[in-house]
């Protein structure tokens, strides 16, 4: 079946839910019989299809006889084509881009990548777009190949912006996105050391983030948000020649990040108003490395006609989730939880942050950084120095180390330290916790999602 007609029923026939997961099927739906290494979807097709999907797109191998069943080559690769051609064909309200109403009818899509942020950045963007717009946006950190493409067939013909989640662990990663997604925008938080395993290097990492922006260069409006605050950025979007570049950042902008304290203990910023004076910026966020996504989120509503005042109200009322950037008081201790993700960049960050924060008891929960590849001994070895560093000076009282990699570090009886525990895995932590109890203590979570460090936090 050529792409058009399954568009044709995508459209006529379903209710515009596609879904790669039979749990999720509603009546009307569009089922995706996905194959991976320990799972074949074609074998979950005739349960979609009495769950109630309308159709299912299978393999050609797929056994299920039935005029519902469309049968073709790649059912991944037939995923990525309805996106693409659902991005091309869906029609949308006219909308206001860079205080110009827009006549083509075409959806705009904005594209975030970086190595940290980035489901920060997009949410906040999301905020301050939506007090304008109507915005569609990826759902929680669904930025793969699988996740982006289901991003791209949720949107609507009332949807304005979109705003598109790009991750990548390996070179071509974002080739692969933008070839579906089709930007217009593109913006990369930062770049760091994350993935070194699928990257092979800082410079990998830069190259494949950088694919961002050569679609845009290319294909899109040759126009991209930069934090002029970092040189790699900078020098990434320069090297593009004759690419626009919509530049924000704390220093460039002259931001102050207020001090944090017992009465704002979250982040807060002080921007310099049109008017003279400075309009003050209350988020809900832990941690001044948050201040760059605060800007970027700004600077895109900036360029799409909305006022700083309406992104700061829209910035004050959004609440992370998700264990990124948040800080819960429970009835014993208060919690710094930002254990989605880790790399020696945002661990780097999130240390720093903490060393900053004024408590009588402070206790650092450090899970393993996943996928550093050779890379990885020397920087778990950092992360068990500045930890070593913050104990003596006083600004850290007590450290949880969980993992192999940090085990590794750790079997040099010179790192060892009677304030520095280590455990194997977070179940164990766990355990340990449940039985000696910790109150009245300030505690950093951190570590990769498959340590499950948030496995600690109904003992605290």
């Amino acid at each position: 079946m050529e792409i058009k007609e399954l568009y044709s029923l995508f459209v006529g026939a379903c209710s515009g839910v596609v879904t790669t997961d039979t749990r999720k099927i509603t009546p009307g739906a569009l089922f995706f019989a996905l194959k991976g290494e320990n799972f074949n979807g074609d074998d979950f097709v005739a349960q979609a299809l009495e769950l109630g999907a309308a159709y299912a797109v299978a393999s050609n191998d797929c056994q299920v006889e039935d005029e519902r069943v469309v049968k073709v080559e790649n059912t991944l690769h037939t995923l990525w084509e309805l996106a693409a051609w659902h991005r091309e064909h869906i029609k949308v309200p006219t909308m206001i881009e860079g205080g110009r109403t827009c006549d083509s009818e075409r959806l705009t899509v904005i594209a975030l990548t970086g190595t940290n942020g980035k489901t920060t950045t997009k949410e906040l963007t999301r905020c301050v777009l939506s007090s304008k717009y109507n915005v569609s946006a990826t759902v929680g950190n669904l930025n793969n190949n699988i996740g982006v493409p289901l991003t791209i067939l949720a949107m609507r013909e009332d949807t304005q912006i979109a705003l598109v989640e790009m991750g990548a662990s390996h070179p071509g990663d974002i080739d692969e996105l933008t070839a579906i997604a089709h930007p217009d925008l593109g913006l990369i938080t930062n770049v760091g050391k994350a993935h070194l395993l699928g990257f092979g290097s800082f410079d990998g990492v830069k190259a494949t983030k950088g694919e961002l922006y050569d679609y845009v260069h290319t294909n899109g409006w040759n126009k991209v948000f930069v934090n002029a605050d970092s040189e790699d950025l900078l020098a990434m979007a320069d090297a593009r020649e004759g690419m626009t570049q919509i530049r924000y950042g704390v220093a460039y902008e002259k931001v102050k990040v207020l001090t944090a304290d017992g009465e704002h203990p979250f982040l807060r910023l002080s921007i310099p108003g049109a008017n003279g004076e400075d309009v003050v910026v209350e988020t809900k966020l832990v941690g001044s490395y948050n201040a760059p996504n605060v800007m970027a989120a700004i600077a895109v509503g900036r360029y799409f006609g909305v006022s700083l005042e309406r992104a700061v109200e829209a910035i004050a009322a959004y609440e992370p989730s998700n264990n990124r950037s948040q800080m819960t008081k429970t009835a014993k201790n208060t919690l710094i939880v930002d254990a989605y993700n880790a790399n020696p960049s945002s661990m780097a960050v999130a240390l720093d942050n903490f060393s900053s924060i004024v408590s009588d008891c402070k206790i650092a929960a450090l899970g393993d950084m996943r996928e550093l590849g050779a890379d990885s001994a020397q920087e778990h070895l950092a992360v068990v120095e500045r930890v070593l560093s913050m104990i003596e000076e006083g600004s850290l009282h007590k450290a949880f180390l969980v993992g192999e990699e940090f085990g590794s570090v750790l079997n040099d009886s010179s790192l060892q330290h009677p304030s520095m525990m280590f455990f194997p895995n977070s179940a164990e932590l766990a355990s340990y916790l449940s039985i000696v109890g910790i109150s009245d203590a300030t505690i950093l979570i951190k570590g990769s999602r498959g340590i499950k460090m948030e496995t600690i936090i109904p003992m605290l």
